[in-house]
C-alpha cells in the first residue's frame, strides 16, 4: 500500500460547516442532529429556497434564530430536474438544462409548486401561515441569449410560489418595520437601515450600463453569503475579503475586496463545474448517457481513501487527462457564452471585474470526450477509482481557479476562501482541496484556518438575503465588514443619511 497518499488525505482536516436540524413540536422525521423548539412561539425566521438547477429542482426550508444569527435546516426536498413534464402543445419553450430537457414557464411554475408544498407538508408547516420569506434562484441558464433573459426563469418560479400559496409581500422587501410579523418585529433594523442591494455587506457586480455579467450571478451571491452564514458554525471567519466557488453543474462565485462598509466584487466565475464529473461519469455504463449524473452513482457507491491510496498513480494519470480537456481562463473578450451560461465580458470589464470560467471546448461542445476518460477508468479499474478520479478532477478545477485570481493579484493572504457545491464537498474533496491551497503558499501559517466548506451554500444565502432584506441584523455576530472587524451598521446609517 502506499501510506503517503492515504496520510495526506487524512490531514489537515478541512473545516466542513454542517447546521443541526431543527426539529419542531410535535416532533417530526427529520434526519440529522435535532433541537427541539416550538416554532411558532420563539424568534425564528422561517426562509425558503426555491431554486431550479441543471441536476436538481430544490425546495429548502430553513430557520434562522434572529438573536444568534445560526441557521438550523428544517427540510431539504429534492427532485432531479430532468423529470419536468415535457411541454405541452402551444407553450413556449423559454430554456433548457445544459443536459437538453426543454423547459416552460408552466412546467417549471408546476415543479416548484409541488416541491414547496411537500417541503412544508413533511415537517408539518403551511405555506400560507408559517412562511415568511421565499428567495428563488435557477442555475439553468443554458438556451438563453443573454444574461438579462433569466428574468423569464425567475418569473416561472414565482408563478410556482404563489400557486403554492406564497404570498406575494413574502417574496419581496418590507417597505416599513410595521408591515413585519409582530412576532419577529424587534429583531429588525429596517427603522435605522434599509435594504440597499448589498447582500452581507458585498455589492453586486453590474456593468456600469446596468447590463448583468453573467446569467447566473444571483446563484453566485447567494452562495457567498451562504458561506458566510455557514462559518458561523465553524471557526472560520469567512467575511471581506473572501473568494467563493459553487461547484453546482455549472460554476459561479465572486471574489471580494475588503472596502467598507461595502465590497466591490472584482472576480467572479462562471462556466462548468459539476457537469464535466457528470460527462466522465456518462462515459461508463451506470448512468444514462445522456440524463445520467454523478448523484446516480454517489447515492449508492462511495469511492473512499483506501481506494485513494491505492491507485494513487491511475487516478493522477485520469485526472490528467480529463485536464487536458478543461480550459480555465479569463473569459476573452466577444465570447457570448462561456460554459453553456450566458456572459458579457465587456460589461464586466467595464465594471473592474475579472471574470474567471471553467470550459470544455466552445461552449461546452467537447464535454462527450470526457464519457472516454469515464469508460476506460471504469473498465481498468472499476466504480470506486472512476468517483476517486471525480474527486481529483474537481480537485484541480478549484487549484486552476484560485491560481488564476492569485496570478492576477486579486487574492491575498487575506482572503478567506469557501466552498460550497455537490462538486466541491462531496468525497474526500475538502481533503484534496485544502491540500492544492496549501501548497500554492498562499497563507504563511497555512490553509486550514482561511478555508471552509459546506453544504448548501444557496440554501443559507437565501435565508441571509430575505433577512438582509428586511434588516434583521445581528450586530454582536456580524455577517459584513471586514474579516476580524466589528460591524458596520453605524458606517451604512452614515452612508444611507448622505
Amino acid at each position: 500500500m502506499q501510506l503517503k497518499p492515504l496520510l495526506r488525505r487524512i490531514g489537515p482536516k478541512p473545516h466542513i460547516a454542517e447546521s443541526p436540524y431543527l426539529s419542531l413540536l410535535p416532533t417530526t422525521s427529520s434526519p440529522g442532529m435535532h433541537v427541539k423548539v416550538d416554532i411558532k412561539k420563539t424568534n425564528y425566521y422561517i426562509v425558503a429556497s426555491a431554486e431550479m438547477g441543471n441536476t436538481t429542482t430544490k425546495c429548502i426550508l430553513t430557520a434562522t434564530n434572529l438573536e444568534t444569527g445560526k441557521t438550523y435546516l428544517l427540510n431539504k426536498t429534492v427532485k432531479m430536474s430532468r423529470d419536468v413534464r415535457p411541454p405541452k402543445p402551444g407553450e413556449d419553450v423559454f430554456g433548457k438544462t445544459l443536459d437538453g430537457a426543454r423547459l416552460t414557464r408552466n412546467s417549471v411554475a408546476e415543479m416548484v409548486e409541488k416541491c414547496l408544498i411537500e417541503a412544508h407538508e413533511a415537517v408539518g408547516l403551511t405555506v400560507k401561515e408559517d412562511l415568511n420569506f421565499v428567495v428563488r434562484s435557477t442555475g439553468v441558464v443554458a438556451g438563453f441569449d443573454s444574461p438579462d433573459d433569466i428574468g423569464e426563469f425567475i418569473l416561472a418560479l414565482a408563478d410556482g410560489c404563489i400557486h403554492a400559496g406564497v404570498p406575494p409581500k413574502n417574496m419581496c422587501p418590507a417597505m416599513l418595520k410595521d408591515n413585519l410579523p409582530e412576532r419577529i418585529r424587534p429583531y429588525s433594523y429596517l427603522d435605522k437601515v434599509i435594504f440597499d442591494g448589498a447582500v452581507a455587506s458585498t455589492l453586486p457586480p453590474i456593468g456600469s450600463t446596468g447590463v448583468e455579467i453573467v446569467a447566473n450571478e444571483m446563484e453566485a451571491e447567494l452562495a457567498t453569503a451562504g458561506i458566510k452564514e455557514a462559518a458561523k458554525w465553524s471557526e472560520v471567519d469567512f467575511r471581506n475579503p473572501c473568494l467563493s466557488i459553487d461547484f453546482g453543474t455549472t460554476l459561479k462565485g465572486r471574489i471580494t475586496n475588503d472596502q467598507l462598509p461595502y465590497a466591490r466584487t472584482v472576480g467572479s466565475f462562471c462556466g462548468l463545474a459539476g457537469a464535466v464529473s457528470d460527462a466522465i461519469v456518462r462515459g461508463s455504463p451506470l448512468v444514462d448517457s445522456r440524463y445520467g449524473n454523478v448523484l446516480d452513482v454517489t447515492a449508492k457507491i462511495k469511492p473512499g481513501m483506501l481506494t485513494e491510496a491505492l491507485k494513487d498513480k491511475a487516478i493522477d494519470q485520469y485526472a490528467k487527462w480529463a485536464h487536458e480537456l478543461v480550459q480555465i481562463e479569463v473569459v476573452p473578450d466577444g465570447r457570448k457564452w462561456y460554459g453553456s451560461v450566458p456572459v458579457n465580458p465587456a460589461a464586466a470589464k467595464n465594471n473592474g471585474v475579472m471574470l474567471v470560467g471553467c470550459e470544455v471546448g466552445e461552449n461546452g461542445k467537447d464535454l462527450p470526450k470526457l464519457h472516454e476518460v469515464g469508460a476506460e477508468v471504469y473498465k481498468k479499474h472499476g466504480v470506486k477509482t472512476m468517483l476517486a478520479t471525480l474527486d481529483e478532477v474537481s480537485a484541480r478545477i478549484a487549484e486552476r481557479l484560485i491560481r488564476c485570481a492569485l496570478d492576477h493579484k486579486i487574492i491575498s493572504d487575506k482572503t478567506a476562501i469557501g466552498v460550497t457545491g455537490r462538486a466541491g464537498i462531496t468525497g474526500n474533496k475538502p481533503y484534496l482541496i485544502i491540500e492544492k491551497i496549501d501548497r500554492m503558499g498562499i497563507y504563511p501559517n497555512g490553509a486550514v484556518h482561511n478555508v471552509m466548506f459546506c453544504d448548501d451554500g444557496l440554501a443559507r444565502g437565501a435565508a441571509v438575503m430575505a433577512r438582509c432584506m428586511n434588516s434583521f441584523g445581528t450586530p454582536k455576530v456580524p455577517l459584513g465588514g471586514r474579516r476580524g472587524g466589528k460591524c458596520i451598521m453605524g458606517q451604512r446609517i452614515k452612508l444611507q443619511n448622505k
